[in-house]
């Protein structure tokens, strides 16, 4: 998460939709950066209402533009998976190596996945609470001039963004039948992002 205090605006960290690379290139730029543990770098507009939101209040931010970037449903699912395909989680529950993304797939349709298929949903991490605390301003990952043309006329002139934490390259072919299954139980994640037009949506 990144906090532009004087600017009174919050880069959500959705996680697996690039935001790693922002706080890399802009956390110099930023009032804060909260980088762990990573319930609080990846907090979902629920725990920021939580535990951000008051404090900023009380330093005097009424209100605060939270911006937030939302990966199409079935990439981010495949980012997911590669991610969990790394090394270090051999043998470990939440290791997807030696699985096809088909199988992850239908794991992650599952009423309680595995570990290796947890991978919460992009629209409950933005669902507005029902004091009003909300995102503002939502970006298609798939959209990064839209998102940069933003930051730029909130923030000034941006760094390169680097391409960080890329997750090596893998079969992600899925079945007609499992995609079906995911676009109907992950119904919400798929409206989110075919909201979003080209340019983001400012709500």
């Amino acid at each position: 998460m990144l906090v532009f205090w004087n600017e009174r605006l919050v880069l959500l960290s959705v996680p697996k939709t690039g935001t790693h690379a922002y706080s890399q290139a802009l956390g110099p730029r930023a009032s804060m950066v909260v980088s762990d543990p990573p319930e609080l770098k990846h907090a979902p507009v629920y725990r920021y209402n939580r535990f951000f939101r008051p404090m900023f209040e009380k330093m005097g931010a009424e209100q605060m533009d939270l911006v937030a970037v939302i990966r199409e449903p079935l990439s981010w699912l495949g980012s997911w998976y590669r991610y969990r395909q790394r090394s270090a989680l051999d043998g470990r529950p939440a290791s997807t190596r030696g699985m096809c993304f088909d199988a992850f797939l239908t794991a992650a349709c599952a009423e309680t996945p595995p570990a290796f298929a947890n991978t919460g949903s992009q629209a409950k991490f933005v669902e507005p609470r029902p004091n009003g605390t909300a995102v503002r301003h939502l970006f298609r990952y798939e959209d990064q001039p839209g998102l940069q043309r933003f930051l730029s006329d909130r923030l000034g002139p941006l760094p390169d963004i680097p391409s960080v934490n890329v997750s090596p390259r893998q079969d992600l072919s899925v079945t007609p039948e499992t995609e079906s299954l995911v676009r109907r139980r992950r119904a919400d994640d798929f409206a989110l992002w075919d909201s979003i037009p080209v340019g983001g949506l400012h709500l």
